[in-house]
């Protein structure tokens, strides 16, 4: 009998069957936009140029690049509006907050599936959708009108029991399945909970959860949509969004897992991998100069409202900063009105708007060599905006209490009792949003682009044979970090390619660019799980833009995966028991459109060496895709090829 995930899947497929491992197509009812994606959506838009948007819902949130130090940022916001009112999509400008727990309050509804330019739109499986991170070429084809593409994951039915103790909370659930799983142990799947565990966990808990299952690698997750859910949405003025969606009391599950939440104790990812997890008591007592609260991994007025408790007659640690960043105007409305807001100034924390801030690395990047507690999901190397960073995830609650002593602090410790939150008062404010126009009006609306916004490159077909020297070879779980740094310095050139291309690995590699510049085509080559983390699909257009034709690696990420296939760089997946080419030598490719257009593997060997056995691993689809050179010339040459 059919689980939660399946029957999402059946209402929305168009095209398939439901059997693991093969290719489906998906209706797409809403899409998810922010603007360090969106930029790049909006362009491609233009290029399809549909009437207006083709879903039941699109919504572009500006959440992330809010530091106005030039003109790039309010350029690119004021671009991604007129694109809004010309195409019919909604708007939240700059101050709303962050879009995945916005969008859950305001637009999500249980059964609805979600395309989002964002790898943790998966938070929204917590309401009973189906939503999914993808690249933005992938989402801009949804809004379109084309169905979204993909692999038909396994289901993972992972099974709550108990309750959580005092001092554990929904972070602690997710960074388990991080110690026992591993960055790439969801790779293939998507996660669905259940059990009677789920009764003790509120709406925000499993949008928590589902937010960083991204991070285990899961194409996403999924909860029911039932009591709980129910009981949200009447809180949040949209009951009659509300229908059951439970599974079969005989639901089948791919693969199992189960957690007793009685027993999970408090947890903290240390620096530089949201999978490398440990018991906080297991590192307590390091020394701290940062304690972050907020981002779209701890959103809830919860989160916010038991640090305050917390430190309420109390002073933050010398030397440390507790930085409150509040995931909404709602929530920080909701703080000030409960006195929450207060208590946390007379602390000493310092607030910041609403928004991504610097989970993002806008803003607020630490000290080189000192130690920062984040309740963000993501501690890649460089992310925060500082080299060297020392990033750990953890609770609010081990953030908090660390931040008043100054040392990674297990809550347990602390010498209160467990706070309990009762809920806020209602706010509940959709004219924050800026509706769509009437058609009439958005035919008639200009777009207006700045100077930093230049247009999409276009790229050749790939060619039969190629000659390429490796400029890099890289190890397991490479992130888009790494190959496109976020933050303040570089996400302002987002909306330039042919700019943001100067910034391409150098995490890696500070001098890249102008290797890559000056040799033409080439490869890189990686371990397991390559491109693991954001759907920003600049780490695949922008190196393609300096020439890089092919990566081989043991494995891919998912989001990464289809983003090179969208910008015609030809992934090939190297066989476990070989070595990668190094830096410096030369892999030759020959036959590869026969290759391509046959799914076999193309030959290939390193010159004046061995030869190489490579998979392409490709669904037809993708690979016409990348024999054309990208989605955009596949589109050009037969739309209904697609």
């Amino acid at each position: 009998m059919p689980n939660v995930t399946q029957k999402l899947i059946e209402r929305h497929l168009v095209e398939g069957d439901m059997t693991p491992g093969e290719p489906i197509a998906l209706r797409i009812d809403q899409t998810l936009t922010q603007d360090a994606t969106g930029t790049l959506v909006m362009l491609a838009l233009e290029q399809l140029d549909p009437e207006r948007v083709a879903t039941e819902v699109s919504v572009q949130y500006v959440d992330h690049n809010l530091l106005q130090t030039d003109n790039r940022n309010a350029d690119d916001h004021l671009f991604l509006e007129t694109a809004c009112r010309r195409y019919g999509v909604w708007f939240s400008r700059a101050g709303n907050g962050v879009s995945h727990p916005l969008h859950m309050a305001y637009f999500g509804r249980p059964g609805a599936s979600l395309l989002g330019s964002d790898s943790h739109t998966p938070a929204a499986g917590a309401l009973g959708m189906l939503a999914i991170g993808a690249g933005g070429l992938d989402v801009a084809v949804a809004m379109a009108g084309q169905p979204f593409r993909m692999t038909m994951p396994e289901v993972w039915g992972v099974r709550l029991t108990g309750k959580l103790p005092d001092w554990v909370s929904a972070k602690d659930v997710v960074l388990e399945m991080l110690r026992r799983h591993g960055v790439s142990g969801g790779a293939g799947r998507i996660i669905e909970y259940h059990g009677p565990g789920l009764d003790e966990l509120g709406a925000m808990d499993r949008h928590v959860i589902a937010n960083m299952g991204t991070e285990l690698g899961a194409t996403t997750t999924v909860f029911p949509a039932d009591a709980t859910v129910r009981g949200y949405l009447e809180r949040n003025e949209r009951a009659e969004t509300w229908q059951e969606i439970v599974s079969d009391d005989d639901a089948d599950y791919d693969l199992t897992g189960e957690i007793d939440l009685s027993r999970l104790e408090p947890l903290i990812a240390k620096p530089s991998s949201p999978g490398n997890v440990v018991p906080v008591r297991e590192v307590a007592g390091e020394d701290i100069a940062q304690s972050y609260i907020g981002s779209s991994a701890n959103p809830g007025f919860r989160d916010f409202a038991v640090v305050a408790e917390m430190v309420e007659g109390r002073r933050i640690a010398n030397g440390v900063s507790l930085d409150i960043n509040p995931t909404s105007r709602d929530v920080l409305g909701k703080l000030t009105r409960t006195g929450h807001l207060a208590k946390l100034i007379a602390s000493g924390a310092r607030l910041h708007q609403a928004g991504c801030n610097g989970c993002i690395g806008m803003g607020q990047a630490p000290a080189i060599g000192r130690n920062s507690l984040r309740t963000v999901p993501r501690n890649f190397p460089d992310r925060s905006g500082t080299p060297e960073d020392s990033v750990f995830l953890c609770s609010p609650e081990t953030a908090a209490a660390s931040a008043l002593t100054g040392r990674i602090s297990d809550p347990r410790e602390m010498e209160m009792h467990y706070p309990t939150i009762a809920a806020p008062p209602a706010l509940h404010d959709p004219g924050q949003f800026l509706e769509p126009l009437a058609q009439e009006d958005a035919v008639a609306t200009q777009i207006i682009k700045g100077p930093g916004i230049d247009p999409m490159p276009e790229f050749e077909a790939v060619p039969d044979c190629l000659e390429l020297p490796v400029l890099l070879s890289m190890g397991d779980d490479i992130s888009t970090d790494e190959i496109m740094p976020a933050g303040a310095e570089v996400l302002p050139f987002r909306s330039s390619v042919q700019q943001i291309s100067e910034f391409a690995f150098r995490v890696v590699d500070e001098e890249h660019a102008a290797r890559a510049r000056e040799t033409g085509n080439h490869a890189v080559t990686a371990g397991e799980n390559y491109g693991q983390g954001s759907s920003r699909e600049h780490a695949a257009v922008a190196p393609r833009h300096l020439g890089l034709r092919a990566v081989v690696a043991k494995s891919f990420s998912r989001i990464h995966l289809a983003n090179l296939v969208n910008y015609g760089v030809v992934p090939l997946r190297l066989e476990a028991d070989q070595e990668q080419p190094a830096a410096g030598s030369v892999v030759l490719l020959d036959g590869l459109h026969e290759a391509l257009d046959t799914g076999t593997a193309p030959a290939a060997r390193v010159k004046d060496g061995d030869e190489l056995r490579l998979q392409l691993c490709l669904s037809p689809r993708e690979a016409a895709i990348v024999r054309a050179g990208g989605l955009m010339n596949r589109l050009r040459e037969d739309t209904r090829k697609l």
